[in-house]
């Protein structure tokens, strides 16, 4: 079976990795737009090349996994960076006909995303003037949504007031100019629904909060699937990068005709109603969500399920993965007994479920003592997938994609590679590497966390021989034959959030 998928940018996480994921199955063949053709970082893709792929190849794919952000904007950066037009956005429109009409029987699975609005000043994602302005865009959008929902009081009336005379009314103007934007561009696609045009819509909210300007575009998008009846067929929820993992796994799935079964079992008493950091809602509230537009069903019992999905919580509050090595919180230990946890997917291995973890106990990042854990009691090895990067619902979504691949005919040495690779970079790299590297390293070769200029080369070798020592340290009892070794770690967008990590095996 071929699917056709352009990803939400270039970066390994949209563009490789579902791939990667998804050719554990012998079954599937992803047809993935070329690399040079998707731009890089603010810089957009060549949208007319890329659609002229789609094009030529979509006869040959039973569906098309399309992101709105790539096919309108040339990239997820650039979507939040765009001038585009009314007629802009007609032409993008008449291109999803055109394609619907010529291939009525190709189902076509789309993503948006609701625009993040990030707390911070960086302009390294974001406008320019994000770099001296995020931040009070970001309190200028919360103050003014919870002034038409709740009553402010004295203190935020008071910061309002100064942000209304303080923020430049052109940096305001250009921000929600884009941001009306790019809602319009959610409405049509609910429009291409209610018509047949588009099969399924995904809209990850990347970075959600409460308040603010995010949540007050959710909420039209919301209201605009509401009215058309179209919940089953249009999934809001919080993530981004993990989008294209989602609708691979969903198009596998309903490939199949199933809609495979899955057990949740959470690490912690509180997990489920856990609300996790840079996300708006409790972690169960996700999971419906996800599990919903990955195409599987849950089950109350564990008996009943094909795939269980060993789901690592905080006991009571989350923090970034680095803190576990300087100021991890007691509740980790108090609200929650983690060995108890393993043991559990231990009896759920030995009854032959097929087993993957969410990791997220932490934010960007792993927990060292969990792997630890499966390394001691030998059943590393026999996890089908391991993801713990970024955000919950980003680890949680890739986690579902990894099962899904596992039914009818997978390669279980593939399996182990990507896991094997998962545990570096999302343990090794973001949980301890990075911060080591950012504190230590940079700064004595006059570097900084979001450039690496020609420096990237050495960098990488220091984080490899990094990578090779917290194997040795933490993976005692797994993966000592030696089969896999790193073959490459790169730097996207030359800085150090995330490495491009993969491992090849000698044997083949």
């Amino acid at each position: 079976m071929n699917i056709l998928y352009v990803p939400l940018d270039e970066r390994p996480c949209n563009a490789i990795y579902p791939e990667q994921t998804a050719a554990v199955n012998q079954t599937m063949n992803v047809l993935s737009v070329p690399q040079a053709l998707l731009g890089h970082k603010k810089e957009p893709a060549n949208i007319q090349e890329i659609r002229s792929f789609i094009k030529k190849n979509i006869a040959n794919s039973s569906y098309a996994i399309l992101s709105a952000e790539m096919l309108l904007y040339g990239g997820l950066l650039p979507s939040r960076l765009h001038h585009l037009t009314e007629e802009d956005l007609k032409d993008y429109e008449a291109f999803l006909r055109e394609i619907k009409k010529d291939f009525p029987d190709k189902k076509i699975f789309l993503s948006n995303l609701i625009m993040r609005t990030p707390k911070y000043n960086s302009s390294d994602e974001e406008p320019d003037y994000y770099e001296q302005y995020g931040e009070a865009i970001f309190r200028y959008g919360w103050l003014k949504d919870k002034a038409t929902r709740e009553v402010l009081d004295e203190h935020e009336e008071s910061e309002w007031h100064q942000l209304k005379e303080t923020l430049p009314q052109e940096v305001v103007f250009d921000y929600e100019t884009r941001r009306a934007f790019n809602v319009q561009v959610n409405l049509l696609h609910i429009k291409l629904v209610a018509e047949n045009i588009v099969s399924f819509v995904s809209i990850p909210q990347d970075d959600s909060a409460p308040y603010g300007y995010t949540a007050m575009d959710q909420s039209k998008v919301y209201s605009e699937i509401a009215n058309k009846r179209l919940k089953d067929r249009i999934m809001v929820y919080p993530g981004a990068d993990e989008v294209g993992f989602t609708l691979l796994a969903r198009a596998y799935n309903d490939y199949l005709g199933k809609t495979p079964s899955l057990f949740v079992r959470y690490s912690s008493t509180f997990g489920a109603q856990i609300v996790p950091l840079y996300e708006d809602r409790p972690i169960n509230e996700s999971l419906k969500a996800h599990v919903l537009a990955a195409g599987f069903r849950l089950v109350d019992d564990v008996k009943d399920a094909e795939f269980v999905l060993e789901y690592n919580t905080p006991g009571k509050k989350m923090q970034e993965s680095w803190d576990q090595l300087t100021t991890k919180d007691v509740t980790y230990d108090s609200y929650r007994h983690l060995l108890s946890f393993i043991l559990e997917i231990q009896a759920d291995l030995t009854a032959g479920k097929k087993v993957g973890i969410c990791d997220a106990a932490f934010a960007n990042g792993g927990e060292i003592e969990l792997i630890e854990l499966l390394d001691e009691k030998g059943i590393l090895e026999e996890i089908l997938s391991y993801k713990a990067w970024n955000t919950n619902c980003n680890s949680l979504g890739s986690s579902l994609a990894g099962l899904a691949f596992c039914q009818a005919a997978f390669n279980m040495e593939k399996v182990k590679g990507n896991l094997l690779a998962n545990i570096y970079e999302d343990l090794f790299y973001q949980a301890i590497i990075r911060k080591q590297i950012t504190d230590k390293v940079l700064p004595e070769k006059g570097l900084n966390y979001f450039y690496l200029g020609d420096k990237a080369t050495e960098i990488s070798e220091v984080v490899v021989n990094l990578i090779q020592k917290y194997h040795r340290s933490v993976l005692k009892n797994s993966f000592t034959d030696d089969v896999f070794t790193i073959d490459q770690v790169t730097f996207p967008w030359n800085r150090m959030f995330e490495i491009y990590c993969t491992v090849k095996n000698k044997e083949s």
